[in-house]
C-alpha cells in the first residue's frame, strides 16, 4: 500500500524550493496563487540562489530540500522548476521522515527523479503537476486540477479519443513522468518497478530518433512488457534530422508496444504543455479507453 499524505487545508504552510535549475524570475505569481488558495507560502534559499545553471550548488540544494522535508509544519513542497540537477542531490537527502510525517511533493520534468525515488523507496504518493515557474503561462483548468489534487477533491479525467489509442480497461498504480528521466534512473535505487503499473510518459525537446532509442531501451529491459496500461502525455518541441525519421512520437510509441495487449491512451494533457493536468503518482487508478472516450479515475 502506498502512503497518501494528508490533503491540504486552508491555513497550511507550504514551501517552494528549487532542487534543479536556477529560476529566471521571482515567484510572485505562484505565491499569489497559493495564497489565494488559503495557504501560507515559505520560500527556500534556493529560490534566489545561483551556481552556474543550478539554483545553488549541490550542497545548498540538498540542504534546502532537507530542511522542509524535516519541518513538520510544512505540509507540501513545491519544486519551483525542473531543468536538470535533482539527480545530483537525491542521494544526499534523507527522506525517511516522510514515512511517519508524509507531505505532498509537487513538480514534473526533472522532478520525475523525486516521484520515482519516493515511491520506490518510501511508497509515497506525489503530484505530477504545474510548478511555480509555469504558473504565469498555465491554463486555469490545469491549475484547478492541481488545487483539487492537493485539497483531496475528486479527480476524474475524460479525454477525447485519439486514432492511435488501444481500447481496453485496466486498474493499477500510476507511475511515470519524463521519459528521458525514467531512462536515466534505470538500474538505480530510484528506478520504478513497472510490472502491473499504469505508466505515464511525456517529454520535450528530444530528437525523434532519441525517443525511439529510449523506448527500445525500456522495452529491451522488460519494462514495457507487463504494464497494466500506458498513458502518453505531451511530446512537445521535438526535433528531426535532415533525413526524416518517418514517424511521429505517437507512432513510434504505438509501434513499440504493438505486441502487447494493454490499453494505451494518447494525447493526455500533461507534460510540457500549458494545460498540464495534475496526476497523483503512486495512487491506484482505473483507465478505461473506448472508441468514444478515455476516462482516468482515481480509486
Amino acid at each position: 500500500m502506498s502512503i497518501t499524505p494528508p490533503y491540504l487545508q486552508k491555513g497550511d504552510r507550504v514551501a517552494i524550493v528549487c532542487p534543479a535549475k536556477k529560476l529566471p524570475q521571482p515567484m510572485d505569481d505562484a505565491v499569489a496563487l497559493l495564497q489565494s488558495w488559503g495557504l501560507e507560502v515559505v520560500l527556500g534559499e534556493t529560490v534566489t540562489a545561483e551556481y552556474y545553471q543550478f539554483a545553488g550548488d549541490d550542497e545548498l540544494r540538498a540542504q534546502d530540500l532537507q530542511r522542509y522535508v524535516n519541518d513538520d509544519s510544512i505540509k507540501a513542497i513545491f519544486a519551483a522548476r525542473g531543468g536538470y540537477g535533482t539527480v545530483r542531490i537525491i542521494d544526499q537527502v534523507n527522506f525517511s521522515r516522510l514515512t511517519t510525517h508524509p507531505k505532498w511533493i509537487i513538480g514534473f520534468s526533472d522532478i520525475t527523479v523525486l516521484h520515482a525515488h519516493l515511491f520506490t523507496n518510501y511508497h509515497l504518493q506525489t503530484i505530477h503537476g504545474q510548478m511555480p515557474v509555469n504558473i504565469p503561462d498555465a491554463t486555469g483548468p490545469s491549475l484547478e486540477t492541481l488545487r483539487k489534487a492537493l485539497f483531496g477533491q475528486e479527480l476524474t479525467y475524460e479525454i477525447a479519443p485519439h486514432p492511435l489509442n488501444r481500447t481496453g480497461h485496466a486498474e493499477g498504480v500510476l507511475i511515470g513522468g519524463n521519459l528521458a528521466i525514467l531512462l536515466s534512473l534505470s538500474g538505480s535505487v530510484s528506478d520504478y518497478h513497472y510490472d502491473g503499473k499504469i505508466l505515464f510518459m511525456e517529454d520535450v525537446g528530444e530528437y525523434l530518433y532519441s525517443i525511439d532509442r529510449m523506448l527500445y531501451t525500456l522495452k529491451r529491459a522488460g519494462k514495457l512488457k507487463n504494464l497494466a496500461g500506458l498513458i502518453v502525455g505531451g511530446f512537445t518541441d521535438l526535433k528531426d534530422n535532415d533525413i526524416p525519421f518517418g514517424q511521429t512520437a505517437q507512432e513510434i510509441i504505438r509501434a513499440i508496444v504493438e505486441e502487447y495487449d494493454y490499453p494505451v491512451c494518447f494525447d493526455f494533457p500533461a507534460g510540457h504543455v500549458r494545460d498540464n493536468w495534475a496526476l497523483v503518482m503512486g495512487m491506484g487508478v482505473n483507465l478505461s479507453i473506448t472508441y468514444e472516450l478515455s476516462i482516468l479515475k482515481y480509486l
